[in-house]
């Protein structure tokens, strides 16, 4: 039964994240035919164990009582005739009591065990999976953190893929310098931004934070380093200001409204009813995919990192405001590390080192001006989104 009840609840907590897809292509009645499916084994199973039971309880119940009535019978008449005194006949009772008692737990244990089990395997998944990023016993910490990021002939393959999603990376990225990549969909793009905060490690080379191995420092001074603003923005329950310090618990209200400002954020908190205590639904539902990208962007800025990772973090800008906000953006981290992954070339035209990566390798690296005379991939890209003056 718990079984169908897992089932269930995967079949309606895909239809309701789906709903829109759903609707859109018209699937409804295959939907609700699947559901019915699912909730029609739940009842039939639920039903043969009611029924079981239905049965079991009664009879265990009229057992207790027949044996209750057999011991008061027989024993009476020995206590009548003198051969029993009534003390080993209330004992003898309570005996029978016990031993029935007992097996009547014995049965609820059949209900609850198979369902208990059910749900220890599922947790037990959960539990067994072995971390690939394990944290090193003996941390070190570099001399000076200042945001530089190296890449040593980086490789990286998914456990048990036949190819490798990056091959032979080699870069660095100084502090005060934007590094910028661009590729079709699938470089690895977003694969190496996150070898960066290791959140996946690499399979080959190695990853230098401040001339140390990242895989050498403690996992929570290196995240400290980081502002990370994700491809899909996410934002928490709660409030602005909340989501907004949740990187900087200790923000003064001034430096959330400063943060807001260069994340072109201000205009639409302002407008609502309380400011930076208006609230924040679930996953940021009451917001639209523009402004929770803001808030995100605005949430990595209020805790003042040595490196931003901007992961598309622009896709739902319009242009005027796409611009606006990396001008911002810019200037206030012009002592940082940023490093932006973005699909409109127009994102990454100004950076100081622009990546290009084909089929996860490095085809191109430079400026602009720079890829456009010595990289055909680059060109075709900047091409197929700009025309040749706007490319110029």
């Amino acid at each position: 039964m718990q079984l169908k009840i897992d089932r269930i609840n995967l079949v309606l907590r895909e239809q309701i994240s789906g709903v829109r897809v759903i609707r859109a292509f018209v699937r409804t009645p295959y939907e609700e035919l699947k559901f019915s499916q699912a909730s029609g084994e739940l009842m039939d199973t639920t039903l043969k164990v009611t029924r079981t039971f239905a049965i079991m309880f009664p009879s265990l119940m009229l057992i207790l009582n027949l044996s209750s009535v057999a011991v008061i019978w027989f024993g009476g008449k020995l206590v009548d005739t003198g051969q029993m005194p009534i003390g080993n006949l209330t004992a003898f009772l309570a005996y029978i009591m016990q031993i029935l008692s007992s097996v009547m737990m014995a049965v609820m244990m059949s209900l609850m065990i198979p369902r208990a089990a059910a749900s220890a395997d599922r947790i037990k998944e959960v539990l067994m999976i072995q971390t690939s990023v394990v944290e090193s016993l003996t941390p070190s910490a570099p001399a000076e953190r200042n945001g530089r990021v190296e890449f040593v002939g980086v490789g990286f393959r998914y456990p048990g893929a036949e190819q490798s999603v990056l091959s032979n990376i080699s870069f660095v990225a100084e502090p005060g310098k934007i590094t910028a990549f661009v590729g079709s969909t699938g470089s690895g793009k977003s694969t190496l931004l996150n070898l960066i905060p290791r959140f996946i490690d690499v399979t080959s080379g190695s990853v230098l934070l401040d001339g140390l191995d990242v895989r050498e420092q403690a996992l929570e001074d290196l995240w400290q380093q980081i502002g990370w603003v994700p491809q899909r923005a996410f934002l928490f329950g709660g409030t602005v200001a909340e989501n907004l310090r949740f990187g900087a618990l200790d923000a003064t209200e001034d430096a959330l409204w400063e943060a807001l400002d260069v994340a072109q954020a201000k205009d639409f908190v302002m407008e609502l009813p309380e400011k930076l205590n208006s609230p924040v639904s679930q996953g940021g539902a009451n917001f639209s995919g523009g402004q929770k990208q803001r808030l995100s962007i605005a949430r990595a800025i209020v805790r003042n990192p040595h490196i931003y990772l901007l992961d598309d973090s622009f896709s739902a800008l319009d242009f005027a405001t796409d611009v606006k906000l990396r001008s911002a953006l810019f200037h206030r981290s012009k002592s940082a590390t940023v490093f932006v992954v973005a699909q409109r070339v127009s994102t990454v035209l100004q950076a100081d080192q622009i990546i290009v990566l084909e089929q996860g390798e490095v085809v191109g690296s430079g400026t602009h001006h720079e890829l456009m005379a010595n990289c055909k991939t680059y060109k075709e890209i900047v091409l197929s989104q700009l025309s040749p003056e706007e490319a110029a």
